[in-house]
């Protein structure tokens, strides 16, 4: 039985990516810390139905303690690491940067250590669209020159690509990259646009959009990100850097449209202006990843945003968790 490591394997990537590798014949060790970002019942809640797995373990920590690093992969033997956790958004790491940099780039450090001291091969990392920045030219290739980074995030993930190519120079390490864009889907982190908005639109409450709804996503159902990354783990070799993505761009305005049309119930907008560290675009090219790992992107904005707004109505009295 192969073995993997998910770190972050709680969260909203992580705990779909569990479920996929445990219905796969994988024994999967989850590390999470369950931090206070968003109510950690609700990760509590997405493992429920793995915990009695035989082929599923649990361990509560934080990829920042060396010690527990070092214990977990004494205790492991493990195959591969997929590693999804981090301090997440844009908004909030303008605000403590410093702590994104020690989680993000200190954390990532301390696991391809691990991977060194304890002969670990594979290595995935969870990288972000973000590192693109203020990019001019779309849709954003792989290749493309990374000279607009403007949010504390963004950087940590460009830093973590960087770290994992310096430990594949150096020891021989297989990683790949995976710059995800915009993931949404059932259990998607409550602060995210398309669970915020449904949210309050269901409670009849204002919509803040920052700016003239004219900026562009390029929005990845959940279900194509973890074949994407299924992919990855089936053909790390070398080093890479991959777009996963759906290669289509939707206008926030529009996608507001879109999750009242799925909810039945019109939206009060608030207009706000452009935040700092936000982007007017988002939009990948994923020839790479077709080339690559056979990847191809199945749920178009319509059909994902109507599964998501089931799966709310379905969970909304279980979403009002108090944190803790």
């Amino acid at each position: 039985m192969r073995r993997v490591l998910v770190t972050g394997g709680a969260g909203f990537i992580g705990s779909h990516l569990c479920e996929r590798l445990t219905a796969g014949g994988w024994e999967v060790t989850c590390l999470d810390n369950f931090d206070d970002f968003y109510p950690p019942a609700l990760k509590r809640k997405n493992l429920k139905p793995l915990l009695p797995l035989d082929g599923f373990r649990l361990i509560e920590g934080d990829i920042r303690d060396e010690a527990l690093l070092e214990r977990t992969f004494n205790e492991g033997g493990f195959d591969l690491v997929v590693h999804l956790a981090a301090r997440a958004g844009v908004r909030p790491s303008i605000e403590q940067p410093l702590l994104y940099e020690e989680v993000n780039v200190r954390g990532t450090l301390n696991l391809l250590e691990a991977c060194r001291r304890h002969g670990v091969k594979k290595f995935i990392f969870a990288s972000s669209s973000s590192v693109y920045g203020r990019n001019p030219k779309v849709p954003f290739a792989e290749d493309d020159p990374l000279t607009s980074i403007i949010s504390p995030y963004a950087a940590t993930k460009r830093a973590g690509e960087i770290l994992c190519y310096t430990y594949h120079h150096l020891y021989g390490l297989d990683a790949f990259c995976l710059r995800f864009f915009t993931v949404y889907g059932p259990r998607q982190r409550p602060e995210m646009a398309i669970h915020k908005f449904t949210r309050l639109i269901y409670e009849g409450k204002k919509v803040p959009i920052y700016g003239d709804g004219t900026s562009r996503r390029d929005y990845t159902y959940i279900d194509d990100c973890i074949d994407g990354v299924m992919r990855a783990i089936e053909r790390v070799r070398g080093y890479e850097v991959v777009n996963i993505g759906e290669a289509r761009t939707v206008p926030l305005k529009d996608l507001v449209v879109l999750i009242e049309e799925a909810l039945g119930r019109k939206a009060s907008v608030e207009h706000l202006p452009p935040q700092p560290g936000d982007v007017p675009i988002t939009y990948a090219d994923v020839t790479k990843a077709r080339e690559l790992l056979g990847y191809e992107p199945h749920t178009p904005i319509e059909e994902g945003i109507r599964r998501f707004v089931q799966w709310f109505l379905e969970s909304y009295p279980t979403l009002k968790v108090a944190p803790g």
